[in-house]
């Protein structure tokens, strides 16, 4: 059967480092020690002012274009997730396939928030399985959300931050390595919690909406801490149900790294040890749609992985979103 494996993972952060001491001087107190001590965030990555998405996207595109050892026109289809788009209109994905100079690709942008690369990667695959016309797969996740942060809210200007990460994924009839389970969720309830709500056709931009920083992203509401080991358990054990594997199986966790605690509950709830979910919020801090592709890329020019393991990715972002998806990965993976 036709189905669609990673061929190559490749990732970009921007050169400007913002230091935790940046913020106390910044907001005039200690949040160093609490982003340190609760989210396991050091420093992170912002855009310089003349840098934006689709320039995050073309760099992390031209690594794993490079890795795939593919041209630009090999390309069959761009898929770019983000809330963070370079424009509300046109595509984000329609710049960078311009830039690369991918003329036989046709592109699309999806946004589900920071779920949204797991999305994106679970749609590359069923174009891959469903079409014999698309063999390469271009899937990007970007995020550059410091454009869009109140530097005076500290409740989302010390977490949030730039980068991205994109895979080729390239058809295959071999059996082993590929796609094996997925699944998307949301819990739409939750969609006025956190944001950016101005800007769209429901609040377009006007002053009222700049004075009250519509514009830019808000917690509105604090969120369930529960909430998300819970659902990436369920759909960790959901994805081993249908392969008739155990956890013990897995040998990688990818997930979203908004909160390290989350991730370590995730994996004690499902008797794992830590050493199986690789983080990056660490130096880079929270960034999205980009997270996972960005941890799967650092894992991989770590060389930690290998011909034949099981990878997980769960993501989850604002609306609220969830997606996973299971992959075994192949010889073309291995440093």
């Amino acid at each position: 059967m036709r189905n669609a494996y990673i061929r190559s993972v490749g990732a970009y952060a921007p050169e400007q480092v913002i230091p935790n001491s940046w913020f106390n001087e910044q907001l005039g107190e200690d949040v160093d020690t609490w982003l340190r001590e609760n989210v396991a965030i050091f420093e992170r990555r912002w855009c310089a002012p003349d840098e934006s998405t689709a320039d995050l996207s073309e760099k992390a595109a031209r690594v794993a274009l490079d890795r795939a050892g593919l041209q630009p026109e090999d390309l069959d289809l761009i898929i770019i997730s983000t809330d963070t788009p370079e424009f509300v209109s046109p595509s984000t994905s329609a710049v960078v396939q311009d830039r690369l100079g991918a003329a036989n690709a046709g592109t699309f942008d999806i946004n589900t928030a920071c779920a949204g690369f797991v999305t994106a990667m679970d749609i590359g695959t069923k174009y891959i399985r469903s079409d014999e016309q698309y063999a390469n797969v271009l899937v990007i996740g970007a995020y550059a959300m410091s454009k869009y942060l109140n530097k005076a809210d500290k409740k989302t200007v010390t977490l949030f931050a730039d980068g991205a990460g994109a895979v080729v994924l390239q058809a295959t009839e071999a059996p082993g390595a590929g796609y094996l389970h997925s699944e998307l969720l949301t819990e739409g309830q939750y969609n006025e919690w956190m944001g950016i709500y101005g800007g769209g056709a429901k609040m377009p931009v006007t002053h009222e909406v700049i004075d009250r920083h519509e514009h830019q992203l808000q917690f509105v509401r604090r969120f369930p801490k529960a909430l998300n080991p819970q659902i990436w358990t369920r759909m960790a054990n959901n994805l081993s149900e249908r392969a008739g594997v155990s956890a013990a199986e897995v040998d990688h966790f990818f997930i979203t790294q908004i909160n390290i605690n989350s991730i370590r509950e995730t994996m004690e709830m499902l008797g794992q040890p830590m050493s199986k979910a690789h983080t990056v919020m660490h130096n880079f801090g929270y960034t999205g749609s980009a997270c996972i592709p960005m941890a799967f890329n650092q894992a991989y020019e770590e060389g930690k992985l290998k011909d034949g393991q099981l990878a997980y990715f769960i993501g989850s972002g604002g609306g609220l979103a969830f997606a996973s998806a299971s992959f075994r990965f192949g010889a073309s993976l291995e440093k």
